[in-house]
């Protein structure tokens, strides 16, 4: 096996049992996007002028990903609980739903500025690859956290 296909599997894994230890989820937060940022380094094979410009624009749309998608949605999800939901009134369920379009919107819209910006720094092929590692980058750590719950 190539040592290309084992750097990410050791990083990934050795990186898994320190976020196992840690109890505090923003340390857990940012120990899971530094194997991600290793993860995602070693696959894309990024040049240097690319990675001096990819990594500004990919930093700055997860961060605001995180805050839009995990942050304020938490908020309005909590509201959504049976015994929040019963309690609503249609005006207030309204408002939570004009909350929650407002900010799917957002997520939207910041994504496709994402897109864009990455078109002026990666080809084509590079952007889908990224795609793709995400994707793998996700599943693995999805395994991780169910073969964890094994034990």
């Amino acid at each position: 096996m190539k040592i290309k296909n084992i750097l990410p599997l050791l990083l990934f894994l050795t990186s898994f049992s320190i976020f196992a230890q840690s109890g505090k989820i923003d340390e857990k937060r940012e120990k899971i996007k530094a194997f991600k940022v290793s993860f995602l380094t070693t696959e894309l094979e990024l040049t240097s002028t690319e990675a001096e410009k990819f990594w500004p624009i990919y930093n700055a749309y997860d961060d605001k990903q995180y805050e839009l998608k995990y942050l304020k949605m938490k908020t309005y999800l909590r509201q959504l609980k049976d015994e929040n939901l019963k309690n609503l009134t249609d005006k207030e369920a309204t408002t939570l739903l004009s909350q929650i379009e407002s900010t799917d919107k957002e997520i939207y819209q910041l994504r496709e500025k994402y897109m864009n910006s990455l078109k002026k720094v990666l080809p084509a092929k590079k952007i889908l690859l990224l795609k793709k590692s995400e994707d793998d980058f996700n599943r693995k750590l999805l395994q991780q956290y169910r073969d964890k719950g094994k034990d």
